[in-house]
């Protein structure tokens, strides 16, 4: 019988499939304790799963590319680290050793133990934790059972489906993507968590917060999965089908429309020039965003050189890869941030700071680097080295105070020095900009522009840390919300000290690529914008149709606005008014 299921939408579309469930705890666990003759033999399972479940990520890790690596390897580092973290695999021995637990009793066990730590603790970024603990575990789990059930290991072959699930990682989306997935309906998780950031970078349609799915659905059930309208569609009528052939026939039109426009440029109805960059990381993002008539790369990331092996890169490798980016945009300028790594991205080659209390707020970005100034060297150097090769600016990230970018000119100063000793060809100017995600940064914006050349906003980061509340955390959705007004008045803030200051500001965070709030920010007064490549067709043609000067005359009254309500009711009034 047909039943409905809402939720809320993280990646819009819709598509056909069987359902997939994925919930490891529907399996009933054997609680019989073990004889003493049983105990080496289970271990021995147990530690076979736990190798499987780190092949699978290893595996995961090779077979990524392009966007999708970025989007995905900090996440599997993560969980590989997890995975070998000492407190976890001697707790989960102890269990079967000594207190005699079967291995899917004691990994649920130590599963449900380690969430309830991380979720008592005071920490939002720490909290926020137990996701990554919960979805290892249920991986080992699964890996567990695909030992021991031909069922487990049936489900696992299959592929083309939409996932039922509590939460899902990104690993397991970007390798099910690969494999045909078609979308998710997840009982947990935000519309601002990185899973569902990634499925819309992946173009799944994906529903959160879909509370009774786990219990209203079942394995082969037939699911419409309607990510416009916020609905899974259980057992789908021939209207509903109908509904979804046309909607499949309209986009395939609408993907045909946007595609003509990759050559046009970016202007708003009354004729205001836009810029709309991408966020990249490798060579198939350069030519994705070139092939959407991208005006350059707004951000270019470079931890992915330092996660890829024990090794620290050497100056040449880095040269290589930031002088191929440079070509490869063919003239177009390019913004390459410097190292960012710490908080959840843990380099193989040991930079990072271990057992931090806070990560998030430890030594990361700007911080780490200027902690390894031999290391950060290597880096510049070979930055000056590509940047003779086309226009590039330089991006610092998790900057707090003008001395941490003082110090970064002095490395430049000092590197373009030792260059020029050794004839090497350098560019005349090097822009160098600080990334604004620290609130104090925001607050204090005036005496970094005396030293900065540009800005860059990460919203992303600066959202978390003005809020105080994770963006992956679905208890928290109420606030952690772009268009909070504390987070909207800093967000002016700082657009109009860079204006004032006559230096361009750009922001890159995930909201840039949202149609809706990119206008919010055009009101605000930005006009360049970074994003992922996929979502610049959309921007530009929504764009098209916004009078800039009637969203400009109406930025006093959205920050005026006393909660992100009043503030999304003010801007759904004023684009409605503006696009007609």
């Amino acid at each position: 019988m047909r039943h409905l299921l809402a939720g809320t939408i993280a990646a819009r579309g819709m598509a056909l499939g069987r359902a997939r469930l994925v919930q490891p705890s529907r399996y009933a666990v054997d609680t019989r304790p073990l004889a003493d003759d049983e105990v080496e033999d289970q271990l021995l399972l147990l530690h076979r799963a736990l190798d499987t479940a780190r092949q699978e990520l290893r595996e995961l890790r090779g077979k990524l590319h392009g966007a999708l690596a970025r989007e995905v390897n900090e996440f599997i580092d993560a969980h590989s680290l997890l995975l070998d973290d000492a407190e976890l695999l001697r707790g989960l021995d102890d269990l079967v050793r000594i207190g005699h637990y079967r291995p899917g009793a004691a990994l649920k066990k130590q599963r449900d133990r380690l969430s309830a730590v991380f979720e008592a603790m005071d920490d939002p970024y720490l909290r926020s934790r137990k996701e990554d603990v919960e979805q290892v575990i249920n991986r080992v789990i699964s890996a567990l059972q695909r030992q021991t059930s031909p069922e487990e290991r049936k489900l696992a072959a299959r592929v083309g489906e939409i996932l039922i699930a509590d939460n899902i990682a990104p690993g397991d989306m970007a390798q099910l993507a690969g494999n045909g997935l078609l979308g998710v309906v997840a009982s947990s998780g935000s519309a601002y968590s990185h899973s569902a950031i990634l499925a819309r970078s992946l173009g799944l349609p994906m529903l959160v917060g879909t509370r009774d799915a786990l219990s209203n659905i079942h394995d082969d059930d037939l699911i419409l999965l309607d990510a416009e309208k916020g609905e899974a569609v259980v057992h789908p009528t021939a209207q509903d089908l109908a509904r979804y052939r046309g909607w499949q026939r309209e986009a395939a039109i609408e993907g045909r429309r946007l595609a003509k426009l990759a050559n046009a440029p970016t202007r708003t109805r009354d004729g205001i020039d836009i810029a709309l960059l991408a966020n990249a990381e490798t060579p198939a993002d350069v030519v994705m965003a070139r092939a959407r008539g991208a005006d350059g790369v707004g951000l270019y990331r470079t931890e992915f050189l330092f996660l890829k092996h024990k090794a620290l890169p050497s100056e040449d490798e880095q040269f290589i890869a930031y002088r191929d980016l440079v070509m490869g945009m063919g003239g177009l300028p390019v913004t390459i941030r410097t190292l960012d790594l710490g908080a959840d991205k843990a380099d193989a080659a040991g930079l990072t700071m271990r057992g931090e209390d806070n990560p998030a707020l430890g030594v990361r970005g700007v911080r780490l680097s200027l902690r390894y100034p031999a290391v950060f060297t290597t880096q510049i150097r070979a930055i000056l080295r590509a940047a003779c090769y086309g226009p590039v600016r330089v991006l610092v990230p998790m900057v707090t105070q003008p001395d941490e970018l003082i110090a970064v000119r002095t490395l430049f100063k000092l590197a373009r020095q030792d260059l020029k000793r050794e004839n090497i060809d350098l560019p005349e100017k090097l822009p160098l900009g600080a990334m604004i995600e620290v609130p104090a940064a925001a607050i204090n914006v005036r005496a970094l522009l005396e030293h900065a050349d540009f800005l860059a906003i990460g919203t992303n980061d600066l959202a978390q840390y003005v809020l105080a509340a994770d963006r992956g955390n679905d208890a928290l959705e109420n606030i952690y919300n772009p268009l909070q007004p504390a987070l909207l008045r800093l967000l002016s803030h700082v657009i109009s000290a860079g204006r004032r200051a006559k230096k361009p500001v750009s922001l890159c965070g995930e909201i840039a690529g949202d149609v809706n709030f990119t206008a919010l920010l055009l009101m605000l007064g930005l006009n360049e914008f970074s994003m992922h490549p996929t979502q610049i067709l959309q921007v530009r043609d929504r764009l098209a149709t916004l009078d800039y000067a009637h969203l400009r005359r109406h930025a006093s009254r959205i920050l005026r606005a006393h909660t992100h309500e009043q503030a999304e009711a003010m801007l759904n009034e004023v684009l409605g008014n503006s696009a007609r």
